[in-house]
């Protein structure tokens, strides 16, 4: 956790309670705070502060504002993803967070079980999102939409999404096109599931606006492409 998120709520007087058990749990076990010491606190969907720890309470720990901090800005990409695992979807939505994912769209597709979409995990987006905004040092939450069905989401939502200044590219290992290095652009990324897009859903895909990448021959793990697709994208 390399900030402290506090809802607005929180942060309406000049002394700012932090009581959250998870995060005090961290400041007393991990960072051994003190009084005097700096931390850096955000707002949610808000500004970022540098503070001071003023007293430290059994349940509650109380800092003052001193500085206001930049908030790390975000790749304007929007991700639109195959539901994935329900353990694989934690650890996907708190990365995508943390690289500093604009929108995230979660997809339903052939290869995607239909369980998944009964999984608890589903109902707590907002604690992933949480957790990968603390550890980016951010406050703003990426936009989340999810649609259960494919074919209507590629033809009446997708091709609305597309523009010349805004691309839309498929990562697909059989695409004869390499995906593009170091834009300066807003774009939409792709990803199918585990076991890849069906060969009718790449069709309608690139029916719809898409264009059909490879990032070379390995198949790769849908989170590790994630993190690996957004690097190759907009490394500087």
């Amino acid at each position: 956790m390399n900030i402290v998120l506090l809802n607005p709520q929180q942060t309406s007087s000049d002394v700012w309670t932090i009581s959250e058990p998870r995060q005090l749990q961290h400041l007393r076990q991990h960072l051994e705070i003190q009084v005097g010491d700096r931390l850096k606190v955000g707002i949610r969907e808000g500004q970022r502060y540098l503070t001071e720890i003023m007293q430290i309470e059994p349940h509650a720990v109380k800092v003052k504002p001193v500085q206001q901090e930049a908030v790390p800005a975000k790749l304007p990409v929007t991700l639109i993803v195959a539901m994935p695992r329900p353990k694989v979807l934690r650890r996907l939505i708190m990365d995508s967070v943390t690289l500093g994912v604009e929108k995230i769209i979660l997809l339903h597709s052939y290869r995607v079980d239909k369980s998944y979409w009964q999984s608890p995990f589903l109902q707590q987006l907002d604690d992933y999102v949480t957790l990968g905004l603390e550890q980016a040092g951010d406050t703003v939450a990426p936009k989340i939409e999810i649609y259960k069905r494919f074919k209507p989401f590629v033809e009446d939502v997708l091709p609305g999404m597309i523009t010349a200044e805004q691309p839309a590219w498929v990562a697909h290992p059989y695409a004869a096109h390499p995906m593009p290095q170091q834009i300066q652009h807003p774009c939409t990324l792709i990803i199918g599931p585990e076991g890849g897009f069906i060969p009718y859903e790449v069709d309608l895909l690139i029916k719809n606006g898409a264009q059909a990448v490879t990032l070379g021959d390995r198949i790769i793990r849908t989170e590790t492409v994630i993190a690996y697709a957004l690097g190759r994208l907009f490394s500087a």
